[in-house]
């Protein structure tokens, strides 16, 4: 059986929108815009052997480290068994190390080491490569104008009191 390649799965979706549904709701646009960025990152990591679910946490933990385990699922909105194992594979790896404090022996904490750290170097121009893509041949205003309504839908969706 082959596997399809990243490209291919976004050109059926692509597709999709254009010929299907291209009323569909703006949900599952995008849902589907989303998935698209994250499967053109998630080629550009995998020439570095970086698996997309690390890629999430580095970037958290770029941000600033020494949170627990806890504060790593709910910041990359993932269940605890799932961070776990990432953090072991991570540790493996030598990107993290985990420590308890002191004076708290129940949590778990989470530091970059410098291999880590030295992550961030490589790995974010390509994120900044998957964005630049993204918006050729669209112009500055535009792009401005979809930052400004998409962080308009977010914030409508966090004030709505059902979610």
């Amino acid at each position: 059986m082959t596997m399809k390649k990243p490209a291919d799965n976004t050109h059926h979706i692509l597709r999709h929108w254009q010929e299907a549904v291209p009323n569909d709701r703006l949900a599952h646009l995008v849902r589907d815009a989303g998935r698209a960025y994250a499967r053109a990152l998630q080629v550009r990591l995998a020439q570095h052997n970086v698996p997309f679910g690390h890629w999430t946490f580095l970037r958290i933990l770029w941000d600033g480290d020494g949170l627990t385990q806890r504060e790593l699922s709910e910041r990359a909105g993932v269940m605890e068994p799932t961070t776990f194992s990432a953090m072991k594979t991570m540790e493996g790896l030598g990107y993290i190390e985990r420590r308890q404090l002191p004076d708290n022996k129940k949590n778990m904490y989470v530091y970059l080491t410098p291999k880590g750290k030295a992550l961030k170097k490589k790995l974010v121009p390509l994120a900044e490569e998957s964005n630049r893509v993204s918006i050729q041949g669209i112009s500055a205003q535009d792009v401005v104008t979809t930052r400004r309504v998409l962080l308009a839908i977010l914030n409508n969706l966090a004030q709505d009191d059902h979610g």
